[in-house]
């Protein structure tokens, strides 16, 4: 990219009932607001419809986010930050976001992931969740791609009323609590973190090999 291009952040989730969607979308605006080019992208989804069915929020969600688009391998590639969000499973991402980033294979092949920024953020039913595993565990795809992690850490006062410095979480009461106000504060700091901290790293590689 040139000096003058906006960075390109790609901010791919899943989500079943809508509380990481809401995570994702406050994200993207706050990336959208720091100067950067922004797709906001969900990952298939892989359950059966008799078990989206079955559950009303499940069966809500999908109904209202059809028109989201699902994300694509062209949208790793196009990216310069790659933010990952998913509810926890077990202290591990959801098998749907799982299996988009195994597809992925090709792009490692080739080196094209290679100095991509990324970050992952995640929400659980309950308290203890699982979810600065789940985080990690997200993590661990960056660092077999060669990426750069960016982490929200405690580099805003809003990160020691949040309270997690590997990526912004949220505990949803299974889905009966959306994200609040500290919540929602801490994903924007750390989307704008991600985008300040790629273009300083984008714009500078760019100089360097002007």
């Amino acid at each position: 990219m040139s000096l003058n291009e906006a960075v390109r952040v790609a901010v791919i989730y899943y989500s079943s009932t809508g509380t990481v969607f809401e995570l994702a979308k406050t994200a993207a605006t706050a990336a959208e607001k720091a100067g950067a080019e922004v797709r906001l992208r969900k990952v298939r989804e892989l359950a059966p419809a008799e078990a989206i069915a079955s559950n009303q929020g499940w069966s809500d969600h999908a109904a209202a986010t059809q028109h989201i688009v699902e994300a694509s391998l062209d949208d790793l590639e196009w990216a310069d930050a790659i933010m990952f969000g998913t509810p926890t499973r077990y202290g591990l991402p959801a098998s749907q976001l799982k299996q988009f980033i195994d597809t992925a294979g090709g792009l490692w092949a080739q080196g094209k992931l290679i100095d991509k920024i990324g970050s992952s953020f995640t929400a659980s039913g309950t308290r203890h969740g699982g979810q600065e595993t789940t985080i990690v565990a997200l993590n661990n795809t960056f660092y077999h791609w060669g990426s750069i992690i960016v982490p929200p850490g405690y580099a805003d006062p809003i990160q020691f009323q949040m309270g997690n410095p590997y990526g912004t979480s949220h505990t949803s009461n299974n889905a009966e609590v959306p994200p609040g106000e500290i919540e929602l504060a801490a994903m924007e700091f750390q989307a704008r973190r991600v985008v300040e901290t790629t273009a300083t790293f984008v714009r500078g590689r760019a100089a360097r090999f002007a």
